[in-house]
């Protein structure tokens, strides 16, 4: 078997035991809470979706200095981070409003009238799709299916539900929003769940570390006997 034929073996878990915990941008509260999340799994890495959206919470968006502190924090490269938030639609690496407003145009909303609920927002808030207001208030995006289409058309504010909306009631959730009068029902953005977390995966840690070093045993000795087998014909 020649070499670019054979397996990729496992590679071991990476942990944080490397590295050395100093941040310098995520503020003591949210450090001390990401490190709450980290032990709630088996390995440091697992936590970084959750130690992303913390991050979002302090700052609204995924700074470049945020994603540093979680690669340190949790063992990987800011890169990894990065690649990790890129991929995900409700992590944001460029800065967005207070309120990130999310109209719906899935089939659904789009035969209820989506189309022109998102030029009115267009218009009413004089910005394009993708763009934030100049006061940093609100920042409008098109969204694929949101789930709630038997409220078409479909709006989201921080993530959160306000049911069909049409030009006159997005524009009067638009003021509210402004006023201040729905931070109870919606945070600021970045403010993904406001219940703490006390659980994580109820997994031995021994026994992960165990079925790993097993799998990779497995497949080195695979390997080998391959190895073996084609250098006998």
């Amino acid at each position: 078997m020649s070499p670019a034929d054979r397996p990729t073996p496992v590679a071991p878990p990476r942990s944080a035991t490397g590295a050395t915990g100093r941040t310098t941008h995520l503020s003591a509260e949210i450090v001390e809470r990401a490190r709450s999340l980290i032990a709630l799994y088996p390995e440091p890495r697992s936590a970084l979706i959750p130690l992303c959206h913390l991050a979002q919470e302090q700052d609204g968006w995924l700074r470049p200095e945020a994603m540093a502190d979680i690669a340190e924090l949790v063992g990987v490269t800011p890169a990894e981070v990065y690649g990790t938030a890129t991929f995900y639609d409700m992590l944001h690496t460029e800065p967005v409003g207070t309120y990130l407003v999310s109209v719906c145009t899935n089939i659904a909303c789009l035969l209820d009238g989506a189309a022109e609920l998102l030029e009115h927002a267009e218009e009413s808030l004089g910005v394009n799709v993708g763009a934030t207001t100049a006061d940093g208030v609100i920042t409008l995006e098109e969204a694929e299916c949101l789930a709630d289409c038997d409220r078409a058309p479909c709006v989201q504010v921080n993530h959160r539900y306000v049911g069909a909306q049409t030009p006159e009631s997005f524009d009067r959730l638009v003021a509210d929003l402004r006023a201040g009068t729905r931070s109870d029902e919606i945070p600021s953005h970045g403010t993904l769940i406001r219940v703490r977390r006390t659980t994580g995966l109820q997994a031995d840690r021994r026994q992960v570390a165990d079925e790993r070093a097993a799998t990779a045993e497995a497949q080195a000795r695979r390997a080998a006997e391959a190895e073996s087998a084609g250098g006998g014909s």
